[in-house]
């Protein structure tokens, strides 16, 4: 995800928030490993983005 790349970039550890429409929370935890944190709010941390990074950006 470029968006976890960019937060590494910008010095923030791969950490991001984003609001998900509620049919795909499940979804985003499953397959992200995004953390449901109430209403349609959703966070990645460390360790679910770098492993983003390296599947979608491992030969770049």
């Amino acid at each position: 995800m470029a968006a976890c790349r960019q937060s590494f970039r910008h010095g923030y550890e791969g950490n991001l928030s984003f609001l998900s429409k509620t049919q795909l929370i499940d979804h985003y935890t499953q397959s992200l490993g995004a953390i449901h944190i109430g209403g349609h709010r959703m966070i990645i941390e460390t360790q679910a983005a770098l492993k983003l990074i390296n599947k979608y950006f491992k030969n770049k």
